[in-house]
């Protein structure tokens, strides 16, 4: 199937967050703290106030009122646990300070630059080895540790110390700005003194809906959230962020309809980012290629606003079988923005060390690096002590190594050349937890001819318009044209959030048990028969609505899918030039409910990872505190010339254990794995072994 919403995307016609037209509509500009660390000493915004067109300016010093959340995932979420203008202290730049409405955006944003802010600055940690790193909290209700074997004892004699082979190495990635194509915008809408519309976008419509309703003490049946189109999330846009919470409580004030769209260099200080990390991964093996030991720690930073880990060892027990095991993770303040959820968030920089590792370890021991994952994968989950429901991980391997050709490779380093350049090969392994929740849809079987199906789950361009029109289509013996698709509005029932790849899963089940409740409604088998039915009547509609959600399986197996990446690289020595040349990737997600939007979700992941893996880096300027880069131009990421073709392959069968479609998610599986087999490349090709992401020119030379 073409996507759904194609058409519109590419005539304009999707409306974003920011392009709703609201008669009265005034607009706001952020006023942003010029240093890291400190305190606010005065704040004089009286040149701003007086400034032509400004409505009001606001400060700690008048900010709007606004609740603290419960701030939980089952009730409420925020990105920052601090609420904005809440008092004057300063913990990183870009620190919201100050908001400026005016009559229009170019005179909201000249007064924010009239508001003087004076302060007490102190020294700012923007560097994480000058940063002091303690345990990590427990995330989502599990400990960031986990031993098995000897290392439960303390005893690792027998694990490392004593394998026949073994490497101990440190791979590093740097800081990863979210850099969405839509920026982060928000319309605050009051009415009728208590009843508020926003438009945002929101990877989860029910979720901002419910935090809302408690910032301003409301039932959450007074607050409409709108978000029909997202431009580009990958994490970023799942709660609420401290710029939305001032912009709904300053229109509230105001009782005026308020715009608020940041800028891209507030974008890069104050709505999130992948933390940098660094890993030390320890193998040990027997001769054969047996993993006996492994033991991965890792570090990451978070800010003095909210913690949020970078949970990079979360994976390992899933990959590889190994009678010892042991992770740890480490974690340090910074006085940075908060980060937060970035595409395989944990899975991504763990999988770049993990994978590279065992790069390392087959290596060492002489054996092909898809013989040694072959020899090691593991049946369950070593942490959950569950097996898992279905597992094609060795068909991945094994039909992308044929694609590929891996059979011709050498066995040796810098043994490749074409027209003057070395070639290398390299390979990894990707994966990512099979994830659902719950999920209401309603179809209407309308008297036209077409049908109708509600659900306030979003599409944030990852094609859920063309899956649930896809799913009613085949459930109802209808063609796709004559299905209107309507997400992403509050006002419908709660579709699940768009995240951990999650909402093929969590949405396809329910459109498929309410397509057939309405069938069962009307007392036929398909909806042209339906539409007979309503002309013979009279009658306008068969409506039906059902839920979706996972039972106990959970308690059963462990979800996980399952994927390998396969790629050339070319190295000009000469000008340390490298290029991705040749990409196949093979994955394992379950059934495929439509091929080309999922193979497009898998280049999507690749062409990012290739970005984490070759450019990707915001670095903070140690004096001020602000990220280096602060725009699309700055902060480099890939182009159409920087990639090649990507090949896609899906393989393996529906998982009915996980869910009744037996469908898992392709969203962030295709990321996991890509840096890791870039550089097994580029040591293939050159014999530089490179832990540190990203591989610029300079470690080349």
């Amino acid at each position: 199937m073409n996507r759904k919403d194609g058409r519109a995307k590419v005539t304009g016609t999707a409306t974003y967050a920011a392009e709703h037209q609201i008669p009265g509509l005034v607009h706001g500009y952020l006023v942003t703290a010029a240093i890291a660390h400190g305190q606010i000493t005065r704040i004089d915004s009286q040149e701003a106030v007086t400034a032509p067109g400004v409505i009001a300016v606001f400060t700690h010093e008048n900010a709007p009122p606004v609740l603290k959340p419960t701030n939980n995932f089952m009730t409420s979420k925020i990105y920052e646990a601090r609420l904005p203008l809440s008092d004057d202290q300063i913990y990183y730049a870009g620190q919201i300070v100050g908001l400026v409405v005016a009559d229009t955006f170019e005179r909201a944003r000249h007064a924010a630059h009239l508001v003087k802010v004076e302060y007490a600055s102190q020294t700012p940690i923007v560097e994480a080895n000058k940063a002091t790193f303690n345990e990590a909290p427990s995330m989502f209700g599990e400990s960031m540790k986990f031993e098995k074997g000897n290392f439960t004892s303390g005893d690792s004699s027998t694990g490392i110390a004593r394998a026949d082979r073994k490497i101990t190495a440190t791979y590093t990635t740097a800081t990863e700005l979210h850099a969405s194509m839509e920026p982060h915008a928000i319309i605050a809408h009051w009415q009728d003194g208590n009843n508020l519309t926003i438009y945002e976008p929101s990877q989860w419509v029910i979720g901002s809906q419910r935090t809302y309703a408690e910032l301003f003490g409301l039932p959450a049946e007074q607050v409409r959230i709108i978000t029909p189109f997202i431009g580009g999330a990958f994490g970023s846009k799942a709660f609420p962020w401290s710029h939305g919470i001032l912009c709904a409580a300053a229109a509230r004030q105001l009782q005026v309809p308020l715009k608020l769209v940041l800028s891209r260099q507030q974008m890069t200080a104050n709505t999130g980012h992948r933390s940098q990390t660094e890993q030390t991964i320890s193998l040990g093996a027997s001769a054969d290629g047996s993993l006996i030991a492994i033991e991965h720690t890792a570090k990451s930073c978070t800010s003095p606003v909210d913690i949020f880990t970078e949970p990079c060892t979360g994976i390992t027990s899933t990959m590889y079988a190994a009678p010892n095991l042991r992770t740890s993770q480490d974690l340090a303040v910074m006085n940075v923005g908060v980060p937060t959820f970035m595409r395989a968030p944990g899975e991504n920089p763990g999988l770049w060390a993990l994978e590279s590792a065992m790069d390392e370890l087959a290596w060492e021991l002489k054996i092909d690096p898809v013989e040694l994952r072959l020899k090691n994968e593991t049946q369950e989950h070593q942490r959950q002590g569950l097996p898992f429901s279905a597992k094609d991980f060795a068909e991945c391997l094994r039909v992308g190594a044929a694609q590929f050709g891996w059979e011709n490779r050498p066995k040796q380093v810098r043994s490749l050349t074409r027209d003057g350049k070395l070639i290398g090969w390299g390979m990894a392994a990707s994966t990512f937890p099979g994830l659902r929740s719950v999920a209401t849809v309603t179809v209407n079987l309308l008297a036209d001819g077409t049908a109708h199906i509600l659900t306030s789950a979003n599409d944030m361009g990852t094609g859920a318009y063309t899956i649930v029109a896809g799913t009613a289509g085949e459930t109802l013996g209808l063609p796709v044209e004559k299905i209107r698709v309507e997400l992403g509005d509050s006002l419908l029932p709660n579709g699940g959030m768009a995240g951990g790849s999650q909402m093929t899963a969590t949405l396809v089940p329910a459109v498929m048990a309410a397509c057939e409740e309405v069938l069962q409604t009307a007392q036929v088998t398909s909806a042209p028969e339906a539409f007979t039915k309503l002309s013979e009547s009279g009658e306008s509609v068969f409506t039906a609505t059902a839920s979706a959600a996972p039972g106990e399986e959970g308690k059963k197996w462990s979800f996980q899918s399952w994927g390998a990446h396969f790629c050339e690289v070319s190295v000009d020595e000469e000008i340390a030039r490298l290029r991705v040349t040749r990409w196949v990737s093979v994955m394992n997600i379950g059934r495929v409910m439509n091929a080309k939007t999922a193979a497009s979700q898998i280049r999507g992941g690749v062409i990012m990872g290739i970005g984490q893996a070759l450019m990707e880096e915001c670095h903070f300027d140690p004096n001020i505190g602000y990220p280096v880069v602060y725009d699309l131009a700055t902060y480099h990421y890939p182009s159409h010339a920087d990639i090649p073709r990507i090949e896609v392959t899906f393989v393996g069968e529906p998982d009915y254990k996980f869910n009744p479609v037996g469908v898992r998610g392709a969203g962030e599986i295709g990321i996991t794995g890509v840096s890791s087999a870039i550089a097994n490349a580029v040591y293939h090709a050159t014999g530089k072994r490179i832990r540190d992401l990203p591989i610029t020119p300079d470690k080349l030379l």
